[in-house]
């Protein structure tokens, strides 16, 4: 009870001076510029007119921490999942400001405060109370004085409005509820040119990840996006397992 306390309290703050000040004090403020794109180099494939259902296709909790830190922090897990090549792919730097929606025991938020540092800022966001008291003991052993744990709402990321140059979801996409709505939120949350990059796993038969029936087929998640306004930017294909997918709101 003591931790939920502490949590909501500084939930509380966080939430309250990032509206008061506009995102000022602590944070910096540099920007985070990408060069427009020429016109029509954004891949916006076709996507077949289809109902699509919305609902999450695993509501798992994730309350034994123990666990999820051996399944998360695996060392194996970096021959597959590649997180330095993930975040240069993304094109971050000194300054940039990054959320890590799903942020779970951290994995990738440590690869994404040392890439944005030392004037950037990583918001590490979970909806679940253990998973962001295990961050905020990992950023003060860690010396991660660029990242703040964010307890969010399943339906509500609890993000401060128009800061973000980049929302990152790894591995938790298929976890969200009426996500045409979620991602209608989130466009708020995004600095103008901010974008959303999506890595989740592919629908086929792979030595990791989820049963097939919790994933979400990538042209479902484009289909999603595009109904929430926004266009695929780009797409990355090294990775072994997962497709990786950058979104955008159109100019």
């Amino acid at each position: 009870m003591e931790g939920y306390v502490w949590v909501e309290k500084c939930r509380f703050l966080f939430t309250l001076i990032l509206f008061l000040t506009g995102g000022t004090g602590a944070f910096s403020e540099a920007t985070y510029g990408q060069p427009p794109a020429p016109p029509g180099s954004f891949h916006s494939e076709p996507v077949e007119e289809e109902e699509f259902d919305h609902s999450a296709t695993s509501h798992r909790k994730f309350k034994d921490i123990d666990h999820w830190v051996r399944i998360f922090e695996d060392p194996k897990r970096q021959e597959w999942q590649m997180p330095e090549k993930v975040v240069k792919a993304l094109g971050l730097g000194d300054g940039s400001r990054v959320a890590d929606l799903g942020a779970g025991t951290g994995y990738f938020t440590v690869h994404l405060a040392r890439a944005v540092a030392p004037s950037g800022f990583v918001l590490a966001v979970d909806v679940e109370l253990d998973m962001i008291e295990y961050l905020a003991q990992r950023v003060q052993k860690d010396a991660l004085g660029n990242v703040t744990p964010v307890f969010a709402l399943a339906d509500h990321p609890m993000l401060p409005p128009g800061r973000l140059d980049l929302i990152f979801v790894c591995d938790t996409f298929h976890h969200i509820d009426d996500r045409v709505k979620y991602l209608k939120r989130l466009r708020s949350a995004l600095a103008p040119g901010g974008r959303i990059a999506v890595v989740d796993f592919l629908m086929k038969d792979i030595p990791v990840g989820p049963p097939p029936d919790h994933k979400l087929p990538r042209v479902h998640v484009i289909s999603e996006f595009l109904e929430a306004g926004y266009q695929l930017a780009e797409e990355k294909t090294f990775l072994p397992y997962q497709y990786f997918l950058l979104f955008r709101i159109p100019r």
